[in-house]
């Protein structure tokens, strides 16, 4: 069981509801802040597919956010939590996990206390670095790494640098993965494999079937076949039971 809508309190969030055993979570450069029978966990950003198992439960909710909006809210650098799922508490004072984990549970659904909890934080904590949502959109549009960092004005050390922080690893690493995100999300809408790839932007078809490889652990038509039928306008979360 997944579903998921979009926030209607943070901007570019989604938030989600998981469920079911099995899975296989896929990178898509966001970080999520989950809630898993009474605790409260984030999920760092992925380089690579992770097991939906390695964290206990059996149901979980989740509000992911956008690529670069997670450090400020969290007053963590991205790249301290990449490939990892910590418990709140180990990011803040125990006492004020606590305290926000009985918010959470106050409400009848834990989505709707998890936006608040995003919401009322990214209010306290100041808007992201305006830096990461610009280097997001160049990717998106196939720009060039050294291209956006002659763009933003930085050198390409200085954006790997601010990269990390805000995105858990450099510039060309997001950009790989947001352009997989692309190419899985063409896959699913039946577009042939050759055509993904030349729309997403691969040199060709050997080449987004090796990207899949590395990035999502799988093959293109494994992976097409375990998400028919799936209920998902966006890409999966990181935190969620997702199949590949």
């Amino acid at each position: 069981m997944y579903e998921e809508r979009r926030s209607s309190a943070v901007p570019g969030a989604v938030l989600w509801r998981a469920g079911g055993g099995g899975g296989v979570v896929l990178p898509d450069g966001c970080m999520d802040l989950m809630w898993a029978g009474e605790r409260l966990l984030v999920a760092g950003p992925d380089t690579g597919p992770h097991p939906a198992g390695e964290v206990p439960g059996g149901t979980f909710s989740g509000i992911r956010l956008a690529p670069g909006a997670a450090p400020a809210l969290l007053g963590v650098p991205a790249h301290l939590l990449r490939d990892r799922r910590v418990e709140l508490a180990d990011l803040w004072p125990a006492r004020e996990v606590r305290r926000l984990a009985g918010r959470v549970a106050g409400y009848g659904d834990p989505c709707a206390g998890l936006e608040e909890l995003a919401a009322r934080r990214a209010a306290e904590a100041g808007p992201p670095d305006p830096l990461a949502a610009e280097v997001v959109a160049r990717l998106r549009a196939g720009d060039a790494v050294a291209g956006i960092a002659a763009a933003v004005g930085l050198g390409e050390r200085q954006l790997r640098r601010r990269s990390l922080d805000a995105f858990g690893y450099g510039a060309r690493t997001l950009g790989r993965i947001l352009r997989l995100r692309r190419a899985l999300a063409l896959a699913r809408s039946g577009m042939p494999y050759a055509e993904v790839a030349a729309v997403a932007g691969y040199a060709d078809q050997a080449h987004l079937a090796r990207e899949v490889r590395a990035l999502a652990g799988t093959t293109l038509g494994t992976y097409a076949a375990a998400s028919a039928g799936a209920n998902s306008e966006t890409s999966q979360p990181s935190g969620s039971r997702s199949t590949a």
